[in-house]
C-alpha cells in the first residue's frame, strides 16, 4: 500500500521540500521545549566566534520560527516560488543560494546587531521572490518584473523599517535576502564572455 501512495506522488523539489519539513520540525521542538530550541539552535545572536554554536547559529536560525503565523508566512512564498526555482535552476545550485543568504544575513546581524536575535526564513523567501523575476530574463534586457518586485518590496520594508522600527520584524534580514535574490539572479543570467574577444 505504501509503494501504491509513493508511486502517485512525487517529490518534485527535494531542497525546498525538505528545507519547509525540517522548519516545521523545529517549530514543533520550539512549542515542546517551551522555547528553549529557538533560543539556543534556531536563533543568531552574537556570542563567542571561537565556538562551534556561534557558526552553527549562523546557518541553522533559518529554521526556527516564533509561531505558526511567522512560518506560514515565510513558507507560503517559498513553498510557491522555490519549486520553480529549483527545476529551472537546479537543486545544488538552489541549496548553495540558499545558504549564501542565510550566511551573509546572519553575519550582518552577529557584526552590526549584536544583541539582538534573528529567527526564520524571511531572508530566503525574499531571496527567492527577487530570484524568481529572473525566470524569464531575455539577455541584454532589464526585466520589468525586477523593477516592480524590488520596489513593492524593498521599498516597502525600507519604509516600514524607518516608520516602526519597533515591530519585532527583520526589514534587514529582507533588505540582504532581496539583495542577495539580485545578485543571484544577474550572475545566473548574465552574457558569458566571448572566448573569441
Amino acid at each position: 500500500m505504501f509503494k501504491k501512495l509513493s508511486d502517485k506522488f512525487q517529490y518534485n523539489a527535494p531542497v525546498i521540500l525538505t528545507f519547509s519539513l525540517l522548519a516545521l520540525c523545529s517549530l514543533v521542538l520550539s512549542y515542546i521545549t517551551g522555547g528553549w530550541t529557538n533560543r539556543y539552535l534556531f536563533s543568531v545572536y552574537r556570542t563567542k566566534f571561537y565556538s562551534p554554536m556561534q557558526w552553527l547559529r549562523t546557518f541553522s536560525y533559518v529554521l526556527g520560527h516564533a509561531n505558526y503565523n511567522h512560518f506560514i508566512s515565510n513558507f507560503t512564498v517559498i513553498l510557491l516560488v522555490g519549486p520553480m526555482l529549483e527545476e529551472k535552476y537546479g537543486s545544488k545550485p538552489l541549496l548553495k543560494m540558499m545558504a549564501v543568504t542565510a550566511f551573509v544575513t546572519g553575519m550582518i546581524q552577529v557584526l552590526f546587531f549584536p544583541h539582538v536575535a534573528l529567527l526564520g526564513a524571511s531572508g530566503i523567501a525574499f531571496m527567492l521572490i527577487l530570484l524568481s523575476s529572473f525566470a524569464n530574463f531575455r539577455r541584454g534586457k532589464i526585466p520589468i518584473t525586477l523593477i516592480l518586485v524590488a520596489m513593492i518590496y524593498l521599498s516597502g520594508e525600507i519604509i516600514s523599517g524607518i516608520s516602526n522600527p519597533h515591530d519585532n520584524i527583520s526589514q534587514m534580514g529582507h533588505i540582504v535576502g532581496g539583495i542577495c535574490g539580485t545578485l543571484f539572479g544577474w550572475a545566473i543570467t548574465k552574457p558569458k564572455a566571448d572566448p573569441a574577444a
